[in-house]
């Protein structure tokens, strides 16, 4: 089904679809910029080998992360391929390791934050974010990324049994599903929900929180599904979720169509929970900045997006990120446009995530992003009047 992509809302003077970043006239999916090495074609193999029409750095390594600029320019002992910037899309990382694995993008049609080598960019200076837990080297007590990953699992397949008995929660836990405070295992979708069809999450182990982009089964329809989970002591304190059924999400009150089939597909291009070659990674602080800036100015945070990256609006769209949208410099001043309760990051993954209210929707964002780079904006957002964690 075609989206609805040419209805408009203004935001401070800016014409923007909602969640659509905007686009006065535009959806206009993007698609891989060419040339963007990965494997051959520019990525360096071990012991210094170019593949055909790439250059190569000493031992097949990135210089310095390989320094992010548009057009294709090296930083500093950087490598380039036809076409493609290191630091981003397929450059090589340290060992000549290339990411991602296959079809590497390229990209640079961001503009390139302060300290823009690999390894050390600023993904937007967009001011200390909810929850960052500063440049997040320390864990929460007990909380790593198996144990982290174990409770979304077993959320999952609680969720699908209709019972939560087998989950760690603790007794002042918080349930909430689009918005309305419920009881845990027993209201919303835990009555009806079926087997998980897929899903991708960014495992924080300074917060001890976990954000997931689903595809849930309610009867026998597909929803596009969100969840957050919040865990001190190894005990479930908050559970956030965002189920998204026909006619949820309206854009100038006509339904925007979900495509759950495209949310599954992702991973194939996306890489979503694919580790990040250490000198390509974002620090944590680069990771929440940049969605803290992409909310505080909408839609005129969207920095550092790669030209093939794509926004998918709970599976539908396919929407150039820069579509509509601008990159205002410096640090965010004044009241936010929109209002974030939740901002964490995974940096191993490169993934980072801002929940907030989005005119109306409660929403979860949650983008890709490596060497500087953004690849990826997804968002899973339903009609809501409070995100019932607005205080």
């Amino acid at each position: 089904m075609k989206p609805a992509v040419d209805s408009r809302r203004w935001i401070s003077g800016a014409c923007v679809a909602l969640l659509a970043l905007a686009a006065c006239g535009g959806s206009g999916s993007s698609t891989n910029g060419s040339g963007g090495a990965s494997g051959s074609g520019g990525s360096a193999s071990s012991g210094g080998q170019s593949g055909s029409g790439g250059a190569v750095s000493s031992g097949g390594k990135t210089g310095s992360g390989g320094a992010l600029a548009s057009g294709g320019t090296s930083g500093s002992g950087g490598t380039v391929s036809s076409g493609g910037t290191t630091g981003s899309g397929g450059a090589t990382g340290s060992g000549g390791e290339s990411f991602p694995p296959t079809g590497g993008k390229s990209g640079s049609s961001g503009e390139t934050a302060s300290g823009g080598a690999a390894g050390g960019h600023t993904g937007g200076t967009g001011g200390s974010a909810p929850g960052s837990g500063g440049g997040g080297g320390a864990t929460a007590a007990g909380c790593t990324r198996d144990f982290l990953k174990s409770t979304v699992d077993a959320y999952f397949t609680a969720l699908a049994a209709h019972s939560s008995a087998t989950l760690p929660l603790a007794s002042n836990v918080k349930f909430t599903e689009n918005g309305k405070v419920l009881m845990v295992g027993q209201d919303g979708l835990w009555k009806t929900a079926g087997t998980l069809k897929g899903a991708h999450s960014a495992l924080d182990i300074t917060t001890c929180s976990t954000a997931t982009e689903a595809v849930v089964p309610d009867g026998t329809m597909d929803l596009p599904y969100a969840l957050r989970l919040k865990l001190v002591n190894q005990q479930i304190t908050e559970i956030e979720t965002i189920a998204v059924h026909p006619g949820d999400y309206k854009v100038n009150g006509s339904a925007f169509a979900s495509d759950t089939g495209a949310i599954l597909m992702s991973d194939m291009t996306v890489h979503w929970e694919q580790a990040v070659p250490l000198a390509m990674q974002n620090t944590y602080s680069e990771l929440t900045s940049w969605i803290d800036k992409y909310f505080k100015v909408f839609p005129a945070g969207v920095c550092n997006t790669a030209s093939s990256c794509k926004r998918l609006e709970n599976g539908g769209g396919s929407f150039s990120c820069s579509a509509g949208a601008s990159c205002q410099a410096g640090t965010p001043t004044g009241t936010p446009v929109l209002k974030s309760h939740a901002i964490f990051a995974d940096t191993d993954s490169g993934i980072g995530v801002g929940f907030d209210n989005f005119m109306g929707n409660c929403d979860m964002h949650i983008f890709k992003m490596y060497g500087g780079m953004v690849y990826q904006v997804d968002a899973i957002l339903g009609a809501c009047t409070s995100t019932g964690w607005d205080n």
